[in-house]
């Protein structure tokens, strides 16, 4: 076998592996959509507990992400994420044995922390086998699974709920995961990247002050958006996010080098990625609910009627990965979202009322090809716009920026359900609450313009030129 078929094989297992620990960490973001139903009735939740459930992971994916991708360079990739995987899996198996909905969502925080190491690290992986010249047709494949991974997790979740039980979408992960980690072991090459410090003071600064901003857009539907808790916790949210900026430009080695976001690229690309998250997980929170609220559904039935919209990641992603290469990342995520934008409207306009199945077909296939085509975009122009040996760092922040989207996404959306009647009226509710997803997927459509296209050279021309890592700091 000649050096060059080898090394093909070695990146097929690369985007193998890296797509499943991937999948794995995405599903469990959704997953239990079309179980909250469920979990409500059997644990007795609140909305406010039902979106810690879904946010608590979220959030400590979040926090860590960059921390993660930071600890992997220094100690070995490949040993990182097989560490990554084996805390996700033994959370998960928690998880399944919770018997309150305080377990669940401690247990949730922990499963979230081991995905902290997965996905950040599968990047870094992926950006490590893959030379520039294939890496958007490689990210597009990961993407797009991860993508299907994320908009598929009702689905699944469904299945598993009303098929068995509620618990088993956290059971499978225990088996699945142990097979990955001993294929990573055995066939991933480990990689290291640029010795980093680890920056404790900024992770601990970033993640209080998410943590104030989010706990006072998720109680003050409860107590009052006047209240001194909410008054207070987005004021301090505030403080320590000003403290951030200003500890993040002092440190030597920060967790977030703030000087990579004085080019344009990366800077849209991440806040694109961020609305999009945001919009998208606040949609699957809530269309899995309603497919239950308004037809009826039982959690199997809920998930395949979103099919439509989840079905588009088969075709659409892959193909918006090869496009990345050839067409730059701007049209697709300015094309992207505004499709979303489109479906969301739309889905919210026909809802307010008596509405039929059938008439949410269109918009949720608008909506889904709009998410298929900007996904890896976002992804591929964050990403892209660092040299090779800050892909570490680059996919940490983007994972960061994404997840935190997802929690800001929930947390709005769940406010403006709550402010509208909750579920005593769950219509009216639901109908403003996707109009408020699709304001998110404008405002990532406007920040995709930020992108620059790509420049046109002559063949055999010299490529353009990127600011290596040491100019940018």
């Amino acid at each position: 076998m000649s050096g060059k078929e080898r090394t093909t094989v070695e990146q097929r297992r690369v985007l193998g592996l890296t797509s499943l620990g991937s999948v794995m960490v995405a599903l469990d973001v959704l997953v239990v959509a079309s179980a909250l139903t469920t979990i409500r009735r059997d644990l007795g939740a609140s909305i406010e507990q039902l979106e810690w459930t879904v946010n608590a992971y979220s959030l400590s994916l979040a926090m860590l992400l960059v921390t993660a991708a930071a600890v992997g360079d220094r100690w070995g990739r490949r040993r990182t994420f097989a560490a990554g995987l084996s805390l996700f899996s033994v959370a998960s198996g928690v998880c399944a044995l919770a018997t309150s909905v305080p377990m669940l969502i401690a247990a949730r925080t922990v499963q979230g922390v081991g995905a902290a190491i997965v996905m950040p690290l599968a990047m870094s992986l992926l950006g490590a086998a893959f030379p520039p010249e294939s890496r958007g047709r490689a990210i597009g494949v990961f993407s797009g699974l991860t993508g299907l991974a994320v908009l598929g997790g009702p689905m699944i979740g469904g299945a598993v709920t009303e098929g068995l039980a509620w618990q088993w979408i956290f059971w499978i992960n225990v088996p699945v995961g142990a097979l990955a980690i001993v294929l990573v072991l055995r066939w991933i090459p480990e990689s290291t990247g640029a010795a980093r410090r680890l920056d404790p003071g900024g992770a601990t600064l970033i993640t209080l002050a998410v943590l104030g901003v989010v706990w006072g857009v998720v109680r003050g539907a409860a107590v009052g958006w006047n209240s001194p808790e909410v008054i207070g916790s987005f004021v301090l949210g505030g403080l320590l996010l000003l403290g951030f900026l200003a500890w993040e430009r002092r440190t030597p080695q920060p967790m977030v080098p703030l000087a990579f976001f004085r080019l344009r690229a990366f800077s849209a690309g991440n806040a694109a990625g961020f609305f999009l998250t945001a919009a998208l997980f606040g949609a699957v929170f809530f269309l899995a609910q309603f497919m239950q609220a308004a037809f009826g559904s039982g959690p199997l039935q809920a998930g395949l009627q979103l099919l439509p919209w989840t079905a588009t990641l088969f075709v659409i992603a892959p193909v918006a990965g090869r496009l990345v290469d050839r067409i730059g990342e701007r049209p697709l995520v300015v094309t992207g979202l505004a499709l979303q934008a489109a479906g969301m409207f739309w889905i919210s306009r026909i809802s307010g009322g008596a509405v039929h199945y059938s008439e949410l077909v269109p918009p949720l296939i608008v909506a889904g090809c709009g998410v298929s085509m900007a996904m890896p975009a976002t992804q591929s122009a964050s990403i892209g716009a660092l040299p090779r040996e800050a892909v570490g760092i680059a996919s940490g922040v983007y994972s960061m920026m994404r997840q935190l989207g997802g929690v800001v996404g929930v947390a709005v959306l769940a406010a403006v359900f709550a402010a509208a009647g909750g579920y005593e009226s769950f219509t009216t509710g639901f109908s403003r609450a996707l109009a408020v997803c699709g304001v998110l997927s404008l405002l990532g459509a406007l920040a995709g313009l930020g992108i620059a296209m790509p420049r046109t050279t002559r063949p055999g021309a010299p490529a353009a030129r990127q600011e290596p890592v040491e100019e940018l700091r």
